[in-house]
């Protein structure tokens, strides 16, 4: 997952295997995703999302000691 965490963004293929989901299912989190950053001003890109956030509003931004 580190190698994964060094990318600018995330593809639907990194989000879905990082959460062991579906690809359409990975599409649909990312859109969701972008959905939040729009409404904060960011500019986004389809089918990806920015590394940083992605990892801030899943489990994986939590303290590593839980």
């Amino acid at each position: 997952m580190t190698e994964m965490m060094k990318k600018p963004f995330l593809r639907a293929e990194d989000v879905a295997e990082i959460l062991s989901i579906s690809k359409p299912y990975a599409y649909k989190i990312i859109r969701e995703l972008n959905e939040e950053l729009k409404a904060k001003g960011y500019r986004t890109i389809t089918g990806r999302i920015n590394t940083r956030f992605f990892f801030e509003k899943t489990y994986y931004g939590m303290n590593e000691g839980m």
